[in-house]
């Protein structure tokens, strides 16, 4: 006994459903994907902008150590601040620099403690006055030895 097979059913597609499948992908993919890059854009300055401080506090202390007056000091720490800032593409003028000496300034066996702060704008939105546009302030310290052969 031979059995036939069913006939075959078709079904219809309802226009309305017709290529919305491309326009909602797009759509949710947009809608996802710019916050995350959005995200991605600031965590990186915010950690380029960790490394230049790092990088500033670092030099600071090392250029306020072998200088030969205090004043000459300052004025050279201040300096290698703003180029280590700069070389990371960030405005200089939103550093803080503070100069603590343990004893006297650049007597021999005293120290020299750096603090370097910085706040980070966020990336893409334009400053504004009165408007408070930064991601986050980082800050480091460094410490140097000014020797005591010198």
């Amino acid at each position: 006994m031979l059995r036939s097979l069913p006939e075959r059913v078709e079904t219809a597609v309802p226009d309305d459903d017709a290529g919305s499948a491309v326009l909602e992908f797009t759509f949710l993919g947009l809608l996802l994907l710019v916050p995350v890059v959005y995200l991605v854009l600031t965590i990186g300055a915010i950690q380029g902008a960790s490394f230049a401080v790092v990088g500033a506090a670092d030099q600071a202390a090392k250029v306020f150590v072998d200088s030969e007056t205090p004043e000459e000091a300052h004025v050279r720490a201040q300096q290698a601040v703003d180029l280590a800032i700069s070389d990371f593409g960030l405005p200089a003028d939103d550093a803080g620099v503070t100069i603590t000496c343990g004893g006297r300034c650049l007597e021999p066996g005293s120290s020299v403690t750096v603090d370097v702060d910085l706040r980070v704008p966020l990336p893409l939105v334009p400053t504004m006055p009165g408007l408070n546009t930064s991601a986050a302030t980082v800050d480091s310290s460094a410490t140097q030895l000014v020797e005591r052969f010198g």
